[in-house]
């Protein structure tokens, strides 16, 4: 009987102890120390760790995407080795983050709202931007004109292509009429820049039999381009036929389906205006071959009966050629036939001075330019 009644205490205090020990374990846990734990493998999904201190944990294996971390507070933890490309932080506080040793190459934040993030007491005069782009040029930067300090020397600073005055002659036409018995010629040259240059011109026909009469028109303008397909020129001309000196002024480009285009108008010194229309058309049949159509008007104000002009259209001209282009297209012979007929009043003015109102040649001649 006596041993009933000492084994039945001992045995009571033994289940109160088991008991007890668990709760005993439970209430440690808050301070255990989870930097040698093992949490890969570890579901966090539901787990509430809003009072645990994470400082000294290694998470860097730990998969992250389903964690519920709005209530953590990270600003003691050391992420540096962990994989943030899928985790989800549109809930987290990161005002007190540190987050200088992270790696965020791989992270997607396509889905953060960044609309609430105040940043104005950020301190950014530690950053080191040295590396990115923009901002002053460094003290070792090329100087504008790319010389380095270093000076040109006897022949001085260079000058770019498109600042170069440069200079041209055309040759447009230099051929013969064998019906009419005479030269034409159409000659210009320029000299300047891309955007303004002097312009020379000359065009007319010299007679080969009876008194050699030669007819010119001569122009000095100033040349500049209007548009990308259009230029303009202004200056002066003289004009041996009518023997008087004239104010030039007109227009050249290219028309709709590459037509060489050009409209001149002349204000002589009797008020006489005369106004000079041509268009022309390069057809290229191959390299080399080319057929050239080229038309021309002439008009004037009022009518000079001294020097057979009457009011309204005087002339009309035609001619077609058939060139050949050589030497990088800057030699080009041609033969071609010529048509030129009086307008309006022109034509009877001319029968009553004997001159021929229709006329046609066969031509021959070179065009060239340099």
């Amino acid at each position: 009987m006596k041993i009933y009644k000492v084994s039945l205490p001992f045995i009571g205090m033994s289940s109160l102890m088991l008991l007890t020990l668990p709760l005993a374990n439970a209430a440690e846990m808050p301070i255990m120390d989870h930097s040698s734990m093992d949490m890969s493998g570890m579901d966090h999904s539901s787990m509430d760790m809003s009072g645990m201190d994470h400082s000294s944990m290694d998470m860097s294996d730990m998969d992250h995407s389903s964690m519920d971390m709005s209530g953590m507070d990270h600003s003691g933890m050391d992420m540096s080795g962990m994989d943030h490309s899928s985790m989800d932080m549109s809930g987290m506080d990161h005002s007190s983050m540190d987050m200088s040793g992270m790696d965020h190459s791989s992270m997607d934040m396509s889905g953060m709202d960044h609309s609430s993030m105040d940043m104005s007491g950020m301190d950014h005069s530690s950053m080191d931007m040295s590396g990115m782009q923009g901002g002053k040029a460094p003290a070792d930067a090329r100087s504008p004109d790319y010389s380095n300090g270093v000076p040109y020397g006897r022949y001085g600073k260079p000058m770019m292509m498109g600042d170069m005055p440069l200079w041209g002659v055309s040759v447009d036409d230099l051929g013969y009429q064998f019906d009419d018995d005479q030269i034409n010629y159409e000659v210009g040259a320029w000299y300047g820049l891309d955007e303004r240059r002097l312009s020379l011109r000359s065009e007319g026909s010299v007679q080969t039999k009876g008194d050699k009469e030669i007819d010119s028109l001569t122009s000095l303008s100033y040349w500049k381009p209007l548009s990308i397909f259009w230029n303009g020129l202004a200056g002066v001309a003289y004009d041996t036929e009518n023997d008087k000196p004239a104010v030039m002024a007109g227009i050249e480009g290219t028309a709709p389906y590459f037509i060489e285009t050009d409209a001149m108008a002349y204000l002589y010194s009797d008020g006489q205006v005369r106004l000079d229309l041509g268009a022309e058309y390069e057809w290229r049949l191959n390299q080399h071959w080319v057929v050239i159509p080229e038309v021309e008007l002439t008009a004037f104000s009022k009518e000079d009966s001294d020097n057979h002009i009457t009011k309204g259209f005087n002339e009309f001209e035609a001619e077609v050629r058939l060139t050949y282009e050589t030497l990088s297209r800057q030699l080009a012979p041609y033969v071609g036939v010529s048509y030129e007929t009086a307008l309006g009043s022109a034509r009877g003015q001319r029968r009553q001075h004997n001159e021929s109102v229709d006329s046609s040649s066969l031509t021959t001649g070179v065009k060239f330019w340099f």
